[in-house]
């Protein structure tokens, strides 16, 4: 199958040409044409198999279509997607394979001022691409008009109810024409999501690619299992086997990332941190350092872990592991992509065992485990049923207060799971008093600015 016969228009067909697109992937193969044909679309694939073009090509070619000339553009299309990073990927996909169409499109997003997005708004913009938070401060200024939208987009939706964006998915979803084609992307479809799809959307279609939680067959797993305090000295061995290869690596922990990326800097290794307590001014630089190359090894968080998309990326190392399984299939997700090969190494010490083996379980395959010379551990893994984890980072039973609502954000309860963070996982998953993925604020200053001016608008 080709892109021709999908029955793209060709000034998309030129984008994707010089794009070096040769042939679509079996996510846009199975969802295009249900796009095309005006349906409403339930979409799941495995991270990293081409979904943002599955549904951006079809969007831009209905809007292209459409040569209704209104003055000032109406909002025609709206994308949502959970984190700023993703977003800007999205716009950027978007401005790539639209470059020949005349149609305009613009990103907003938290953590930045409001000027610059405002004044795209005020001109008129067919494709607006944003996260939820953002969304609504513009709708509590009435400086965005939803009235017109044909087009609804759910990007990531598993990871927006994740981090507790249901009660703003809701207000928004409300403000946005019922007659409109929906379309949801998810890597999995959970029962939350057949819910939200039952609530909003018109006897949506479904296409699903692949299992949920499973990894490209491109990517190869190994653990080195280590003692904690000897993982920096391993990554560094590991690092200088190419000083020169492009390397994702993820800790758990602000804190930890930072820390990491000194420990590196003073061995003379690039690096830069992304995390939600860095300005997105500096969350974007560290991204584009990488993306060309100034830096060689970017350290994460998991705000990472469904936001960059780097052509070719070699390598992901996991200095920690995920305290939830299914975070390392997202986190490994940044590389093998587009049938690339990928490896994804992961440093494991005695505390992680029972983290590991919940990743096993989930992948329903062991990871070769692979002892390198010099940094055997004291203590080997255990992957029974009584093996250890992190003590202050077990996982906690969700609280019962329904569904991700409150948050602080307009729309919720004021229940929140874990007030302040945007999430809704407990405490105990994100030490120190860390804010979820995406937030960008750290939990004692939100509190004290709800304390002085009641419920905060949660910014992806």
């Amino acid at each position: 199958m080709s892109f021709e016969s999908l029955g793209l228009a060709p000034a998309l067909l030129r984008a994707l040409s010089e794009a070096g697109y040769e042939k679509p992937t079996p996510i846009q193969a199975a969802a295009i044409p249900e796009v095309l044909a005006g349906h409403d679309l339930m979409a799941a694939a495995q991270t990293g198999t081409g979904k943002t073009a599955a549904f951006s090509l079809p969007l831009l070619h209905r809007l292209a279509s459409d040569t209704r000339n209104e003055g000032r553009r109406p909002i025609r299309a709206l994308i949502l997607t959970p984190t700023r990073e993703l977003a800007a990927q999205v716009q950027e996909n978007l401005r790539d394979y639209g470059k020949y169409v005349r149609l305009s499109s613009t990103v907003i997003f938290g953590g930045v001022g409001m000027g610059n997005q405002l004044q795209a708004l005020r001109r008129g913009v067919d494709i607006v691409v944003a996260t939820p938070g953002r969304l609504i401060d513009h709708m509590q200024q009435r400086s965005v008009d939803l009235s017109k939208v044909d087009v609804l987009v759910l990007d990531e939706a598993d990871r927006m109810l994740d981090m507790g964006f249901l009660p703003a998915l809701k207000r928004i979803l409300a403000a946005v024409p019922r007659q409109r084609q929906t379309l949801l992307f998810s890597a999995t479809f959970a029962p939350e999501i057949k819910a939200l799809a039952q609530q909003f959307m018109r006897d949506p279609r479904e296409v699903s690619t692949a299992p949920a939680n499973t990894v490209a067959n491109t990517v190869t797993h190994v653990v080195h299992p280590v003692d904690a305090a000897n993982k920096r000295d391993l990554l560094l061995h590991i690092l200088s086997q190419d000083s020169r290869r492009q390397t994702l690596v993820f800790s758990r922990t602000k804190h930890g990332a930072d820390k990491l990326v000194r420990h590196l800097e003073q061995s003379g290794v690039k690096s830069a941190a992304i995390h939600g307590n860095k300005s997105q001014n500096a969350r974007t630089r560290a991204l584009s350092d990488f993306k060309s190359g100034r830096v060689t090894v970017l350290v994460a968080t998991d705000i990472a872990a469904r936001g960059i998309d780097i052509d070719q990326l070699p390598v992901v190392i996991n200095f920690d592991l995920p305290m939830v399984a299914e975070d390392y299939v997202h986190r490994i997700g940044r590389t093998g992509r587009a049938g690339a090969e990928g490896q994804a190494i992961s440093l494991v010490s005695h505390d992680e065992s029972g983290l590991l083996r919940d990743i096993g379980r989930l992948l329903k395959s062991d990871l070769a485990i692979s002892n390198i010379p010099g940094y055997e551990p004291s203590t080997p893994l255990r992957l029974d049923a009584g093996a250890p984890r992190p003590k202050q980072q077990q996982r906690q039973p969700r609280s019962q207060n329904g569904g991700g609502g409150g948050q602080g954000r307009p729309g919720g309860n004021g229940a929140s799971r874990n007030a302040g963070n945007g999430g809704n996982r407990s405490p105990a998953h994100r030490p120190h008093g860390h804010s979820a993925a995406g937030t960008g604020e750290n939990t004692g200053s939100h509190k004290r600015r709800r304390q002085r001016r009641g419920p905060a608008t949660n910014k992806a």
